[in-house]
């Protein structure tokens, strides 16, 4: 899986505040990527596009024949992987419950808070806190 490596700040800075406002500002970016992608409908633009194309070779290559084919591939190979990571996480997401926990932890303790509200927030629609054993609850909601 290819790695993602932290930017650096191409101006250099006096202020303590300044490294608190870059982590702001990248989860405030990175919240706003995942926003934009649409959970739900990212699963179906890429069945989409996949059916236009025959092949999952040939998409990358197809959609950006003019860029740079090993950048388009590195790309498409992280998507690719977050997109099918999030698949398993909305396949079944009760599964899930301490893993979106201990990732919106991590979100947090990295100052990355639109990103952890993101995730609890998802958590709690598919996966809410239950009463009791998760086994009862699941019965008791079936009658």
């Amino acid at each position: 899986m290819t790695q993602i490596p932290a930017t650096e700040s191409p101006v250099p800075s006096d202020h303590e505040d300044d490294a608190g406002f870059e982590a702001m500002r990248r989860d405030a970016v990175l919240g706003g990527r995942a926003m934009s992608s649409g959970a739900f409908l990212a699963g179906l633009i890429a069945s989409a596009e996949l059916e236009t194309v025959g092949r999952p070779d040939k998409l990358a290559a197809d959609l950006f024949p003019d860029a740079d084919p090993a950048t388009v591939q590195a790309v498409w190979d992280r998507a690719l992987a977050v997109g099918f990571h999030a698949g398993r996480l909305s396949s079944a997401p009760r599964l899930f419950r301490d893993q979106m926990d201990r990732v919106a932890g991590a979100f947090e303790q990295a100052g990355f808070h639109a990103m952890a509200g993101l995730v609890r927030r998802s958590r709690a629609l598919v996966a809410p806190e239950v009463d009791g054993l998760a086994a009862d609850s699941e019965i008791a909601r079936e009658h």
